[in-house]
């Protein structure tokens, strides 16, 4: 015997409630795994280059650690603002953007490194503006495409207005250089305004563009030609142009099904270079093998997924700041993991990007704790909504 029951609108939005309310848990304790297992690695990773070179082998794990606290500290501040606040501020968080672009050349007060303009150097830390770019970026344009949202939908001009403010951004970053956090900026923004309805049409042009302009930035700047050359064929000049490629790959190799072991990673051993920032995932492969290695890629997966949940239920309530938040956030920090994992396995061109939470790096581990908070708080005033329309029905 078959029972055949009649699902009703309370039965749906208490459905929805719940799945949000999942959502968000998953994306605490996702993030929480992430957290911990970088400072794991992170210590793992630097200790015998920090002993050599810095005045105590727990350097850069300390460092991290007070990062950290800096990181969960501002994430609790950001958690307790309503998102209202943050739609009313969306212009100042456009001039914000330049500004802190601009921050790098000013004498005395930008800082250069490894031939790169991208740091701003403050008493007893360097903060690269770059990586709030990505934060207020996200902001100004949820609330633009809900402030002119019949505008991108129906107009070609409504549609271009923020990617004329972009390239500016895109511009500023590529001076630094920058252009893995250009790639991801633009994409994430690209992919926002997707998301919100528009035509699919109105991208072909523009994709086009942006492909062209990206392939030429590529082909006159000799570094970025060096990198795709070594990204191709790194085997074929492992000394030089290919090392970090060839570096990241035998680390990954000698992991295998379990690892080596945490700790007895030998690429750490002043063979890879950037072992515990950009290429931190590759002695994550090679202690920990393939099953901590797509863990970790399961974790950003969810994360990914638990974003998107959450900004399709702000949607659905047409809460559509929150919805279009959640989906950069989701994008953002799923992109940037991408990107590095793909670099660490010679997927990708070396791009400079940090893995999210995992990798050593102040600014990108505070900057991606602040997206997550921003995102729990979407999670919040949505089931907000949602609870508010439960005790109606």
């Amino acid at each position: 015997m078959i029972l055949v029951t009649k699902e009703t609108p309370h039965d749906t939005r208490l459905q929805e409630f719940l799945f949000q309310e999942a959502a968000s848990r998953w994306v605490f304790f996702l993030t929480a795994a992430l957290l911990v297992l970088g400072e794991v690695l992170v210590v793992s990773a630097s200790l015998e280059y920090a002993q050599k070179f810095k005045s105590s082998a727990h350097y850069f794990w300390v460092r991290h650690t007070i990062y950290l606290a800096i990181a969960l500290f501002l994430g609790a501040g950001i958690y307790r603002i309503p998102l209202n606040v943050w739609e009313r501020l969306g212009s100042k968080i456009l001039v914000a953007c330049f500004i802190l672009l601009l921050l790098v050349w000013i004498p005395g007060l930008g800082r250069s490194m490894n031939g790169a303009q991208r740091w701003i150097q403050l008493p007893g830390l360097s903060v690269q503006p770059s990586e709030f770019v990505k934060i207020f970026m996200i902001i100004y344009l949820s609330g633009y495409l809900v402030r002119k949202r019949h505008e991108v939908l129906n107009t070609l001009i409504g549609f271009l207005k923020p990617f004329v403010l972009l390239l500016m951004m895109v511009f500023l970053l590529l001076c630094q250089p920058d252009f893995g956090t250009a790639v991801v900026i633009m994409t994430t923004a690209m992919a926002m305004i997707f998301l919100s309805g528009a035509r699919i049409s109105q991208f072909i042009v523009l994709f086009s563009l942006i492909l062209l302009a990206g392939t030429l930035l590529v082909v006159f700047e000799p570094y970025r030609m060096q990198r795709v050359f070594s990204f191709v064929s790194p085997w074929e000049n492992p000394y030089a142009s290919g090392y970090q490629l060839t570096q990241s790959l035998i680390a990954i190799g000698r992991g295998n099904w379990l690892g080596v072991g945490l700790g007895n990673s030998v690429q750490k051993l002043f063979y890879l270079p950037e072992a515990h920032t950009d290429f931190v995932f590759a002695i994550l492969a090679e202690e920990l093998g393939l099953i901590g290695t797509v863990s970790v890629i399961g974790a950003f997966i969810g994360l990914f997924w638990a974003s998107f949940r959450i900004g399709l239920q702000a949607v659905k309530k047409d809460f559509f700041f929150a919805g279009f938040l959640a989906w950069g956030i989701g994008l953002v920090i799923g992109l940037q993991a991408m990107i590095n994992m793909g670099v660490n396995m010679g997927v990708l061109p070396t791009k400079g990007l940090t893995l999210p939470f995992v990798s050593y790096g102040g600014t990108s581990l505070v900057v991606s704790v602040m997206l997550i908070a921003l995102l729990l708080r979407v999670g919040t005033e949505t089931s907000r909504r949602g609870a508010g329309a439960l005790r109606k029905a």
